[in-house]
């Protein structure tokens, strides 16, 4: 007999393909996972005869299509609502990936018990939530005693473990339910017998299928898990939420597999040296995807942080040198950040660069272009650039005030605490625009800064509403179009004695 044709090898774990074998995986690392893939029994001939099958529902013009009517449950957890777009979404699956130990289970687990007591309620987005409901053939979430239910899953802790975690932070609803199970029937079976308005699953690499061939986590395992899971999240209308765990580059079965399969996924990050938690909304098929909120790592659970920009900034009594403000857009929300710089003679032949929280080739970058456009003796001296709070920015926007920071502590001579900087600096010099300055400007008069330095053209472009009506009065703009009027304008707006 004619042995099966061979397309491509793939790899157990991760679902990397090549033409030909090896032994080591060329995508996760892992050693004999190489397999190889038979050719489909389906020729490209027989493709082409295969006959059409009438199909069940004929398709209508979208004109024609009623809007559907979207009914949310609020968690009672308002910064976990905001990044989902208002609440969840009945059927709604959403996957939580972050890498392990920052607190994804903590964060799941408070909102289990907001959602297990009632915390929230129902929000429209059209029309009413009553008619969308009954048009799914099933309850709404949360009405009664039983629509309350909230059942956690937990394929790597044991009930006991959990039980610890809910008792320090607060979570002792009654109408929570706590589970260990590692078999995807199961899960299921509990599903049945208890009737949950809402369902978390920690996490979807532990949970395996009997009818699957691979071990629990693997490629094939995670994907058949969450297929299966999503089926029943829609089929019931009951929303559910997966934790995923993930590496840094999501490669070895992590959530980038399985971002298809669900409406939602929610990126967890953190550094561990600092209680500040960032959670993005990557994807959303029913609210913005752009979107983040803050928490704070405490001893009694994850905090609400509904004003972040205090965070990122240092509260003195007077302004030191080496210190300038910025706004930073993260998704749709913009958060002030202080960038700090420190600027010595240098004792090595070699002067040392360090950077914190910046990109150290743009940092570099900046560093040439202030040296040349203020005339400063930068190359043998240590210059160290950092932010406050442990911030991570990839904003363009804060070149102008990486440059002021540089520059004041360079000269020694301190930036006024009013004054904020705005704006992207190319390698000519030159301070570009940046999208969202009407944003920036507001939070930046919000919280009282009175003298904002910008691009040239900002006003014009503020000069007016999106409603067409007049800006009221607000902060001193100040407009530059190089790196050397804003130097220039530092002078003038440096913190000087009253």
């Amino acid at each position: 007999m004619a042995k099966a044709r061979v397309d491509a090898y793939r790899c157990t774990e991760c679902g990397w393909t090549s033409p030909k074998w090896v032994g080591r995986c060329g995508e996760c690392q892992a050693w004999g996972t190489v397999a190889e893939v038979a050719a489909a029994a389906t020729s490209s001939g027989l493709r082409s005869r295969t006959s059409g099958v009438a199909p069940t529902r004929s398709a209508r013009p979208v004109s024609e299509i009623a809007e559907q009517q979207v009914v949310r449950r609020t968690t009672g957890l308002g910064e976990f609502d905001r990044v989902l777009g208002g609440g969840l979404v009945p059927g709604q699956v959403v996957l939580l990936a972050g890498e392990p130990g920052v607190g994804k289970s903590t964060l799941l687990l408070e909102v289990g018990h907001r959602y297990a007591e009632g915390a929230g309620g129902s929000r429209h987005a059209t029309g009413s939530g009553r008619d969308a409901t009954a048009s799914g053939g099933s309850r709404s979430a949360g009405s009664g005693t039983s629509g309350r239910t909230v059942l956690y899953v937990s394929g790597e802790e044991s009930v006991e473990q959990i039980g610890v975690r809910a008792r320090r932070i607060g979570a002792d609803s009654q109408h929570l339910l706590l589970a260990d199970e590692n078999d995807l029937a199961t899960l299921l079976g509990h599903i049945e017998e208890h009737d949950p308005a809402l369902v978390v699953v920690d996490s979807v690499q532990t949970i395996a299928s009997g009818d699957i061939e691979g071990r629990a986590g693997g490629m094939t395992q995670v994907v058949e898990v969450t297929q299966v899971l999503s089926r029943v999240a829609k089929s019931r209308r009951m929303p559910m939420l997966i934790v995923g765990q993930s590496t840094k580059d999501s490669s070895i079965a992590g959530p980038r597999a399985l971002e298809h399969l669900v409406d939602t996924v929610l990126t967890f990050e953190g550094d561990r040296h600092t209680a500040l938690r960032l959670l993005r909304a990557v994807k959303n098929r029913y609210g913005p995807a752009d979107e983040i909120v803050c928490f704070e790592q405490a001893d009694d659970g994850l905090r609400e942080v509904l004003d972040p920009s205090d965070l990122f900034r240092e509260h003195r009594e007077k302004p030191v040198p080496g210190t300038c403000v910025t706004v930073t857009m993260e998704g749709r929300r913009p958060m002030l950040a202080e960038v700090q710089s420190l600027v010595t003679m240098s004792s090595m032949p070699n002067p040392r660069r360090g950077v914190t929280g910046l990109d150290s080739t743009r940092v570099a970058m900046l560093v040439a272009v202030t040296e040349r456009a203020g005339k400063l003796r930068l190359g043998d001296r240590d210059v160290f650039v950092a932010t406050v709070g442990g911030a991570k920015l990839a904003d363009p926007a804060c070149d102008l005030a990486v440059c002021l920071a540089l520059a004041s502590a360079s000269v020694d001579r301190a930036v006024a605490a009013d004054v904020i900087a705005i704006g992207e600096v190319a390698l000519s010099g030159d301070v570009r625009p940046v999208p969202f300055l009407n944003q920036r400007v507001a939070e930046a008069a919000r919280l009282g800064f009175r003298r904002i330095l910008v691009p040239r053209g900002t006003k014009s472009v503020l000069a007016k509403n999106a409603d067409g009506s007049a800006v009221s009065a607000g902060p001193k703009l100040h407009e530059v179009s190089h790196l050397e009027d804003a130097l220039t304008m530092l002078r003038r707006l440096a913190a000087v004695p009253d």
